[in-house]
């Protein structure tokens, strides 16, 4: 019964910044894990970077030092600024929701997706 929003992504020249971000809507009792993944062409999808409730983010090696992932539980939110951009971050970008429904199932969900293209 989530259902998940994106937005921000878009074209941006190499060492640029873009924000993405990710709301959640619909029916349930808590929001667990939020992350982002991506998938290059040709390419496997791979995560980006992870955040627990009241936890510690985790990130991928390639992005660790650039991005930074944070959340508003208050908006079920979650965000991914993401700075000095290259080129092979050019990815669609995915957000995945970890929560719990009112019948105490654990579920997960997907975002649309949303395309950064760094380039010159």
């Amino acid at each position: 019964q989530v259902q998940l929003v994106e937005s921000g992504g878009g074209l941006v020249q190499p060492g640029g910044s873009l924000r993405l971000s990710c709301a959640a809507s619909g029916s349930f009792r808590r929001i667990y894990t939020m992350g982002w993944y991506r998938q290059a062409p040709a390419k496997q999808r791979e995560l980006v970077a992870h955040i627990p409730f009241g936890g510690l983010a985790n990130y991928a090696d390639s992005v660790k030092g650039r991005f930074t992932i944070f959340r508003d539980n208050a908006k079920n939110t979650v965000y991914l600024q993401m700075n000095s951009l290259k080129p092979e971050d050019t990815a669609d970008y995915y957000c995945k929701v970890d929560y719990a429904d009112y019948i105490y199932r654990n579920l997960e969900v997907w975002g649309q997706g949303t395309l950064v293209t760094v380039s010159s």
